[in-house]
């Protein structure tokens, strides 16, 4: 694999994790929900660029998945769940927002120095997208826990996933069953969490956790 090729393949990984960090910082939701769909975009792009660099034609068909479902289809749905649900736009941030990006640091150094050690027998363009993709992961994990609106919980684990199909692809690529596995996991998991989000809403007027839990603490 020549320089140029290898310096595309991090260019791109490096801007998938700047996106996650963007995502991290976000405390509006239809700012958050953007920029998960430019997440999406950047990785469609990483696996296409895999594609073309490993000569895996089937890569190309989880590029288009990335590209037509997680940056355009999920995004609009979104914001048409969010309008209809009339969710609270700002997002409580548990422990706040400094705590939260410095943590983000934390994992990402972490990230690096676990995954680069333990992939010393891999080739230089698989090492950087897996302890990219370990950062991405985590970083979805800590979106998850540090947001109290179901709907940014949402976004942090699709963003998980994201971070784990950079893995996949960035490892010799996959099986295309398992990359049409994995689209038609997130689809069916989507429509199911939009119709859980309509009932929440339904049944006790938000969708803020901390309010759920004070909910059901009166009805003890």
């Amino acid at each position: 694999m020549s320089q140029t090729s290898l310096d595309i393949a991090q260019l791109l990984a490096g801007m998938l994790l700047l996106v996650s960090f963007l995502m991290l910082y976000q405390d509006r939701l239809s700012a958050l929900i953007n920029r998960y769909a430019l997440q999406a975009m950047v990785l469609a792009a990483s696996v296409a660029w895999q594609a073309y660099t490993q000569h895996a034609a089937h890569l190309y068909v989880t590029a288009a998945i990335a590209l037509i479902f997680k940056a355009l289809i999920i995004p609009l749905s979104l914001h048409k769940i969010v309008k209809k649900l009339r969710v609270h736009r700002t997002i409580e941030i548990i422990g706040g927002l400094r705590i939260t990006m410095a943590l983000g640091v934390f994992l990402t150094a972490l990230s690096l120095v676990v995954m680069l050690p333990a992939t010393t027998s891999v080739n230089a363009i698989d090492r950087e997208d897996l302890a990219f993709a370990m950062a991405v992961v985590l970083l979805g994990l800590l979106m998850m826990v540090t947001r109290s609106n179901v709907v940014s919980q949402v976004i942090g684990f699709m963003s998980l996933e994201n971070g784990l199909i950079l893995a996949a692809a960035g490892a010799d690529g996959m099986p295309l069953v398992v990359e049409i596995s994995v689209a038609f996991s997130v689809i069916v998991a989507f429509i199911v969490i939009g119709i859980f989000l309509f009932r929440i809403r339904e049944r006790f007027d938000t969708v803020n956790l901390f309010e759920l839990d004070r909910v059901r603490g009166e009805r003890r």
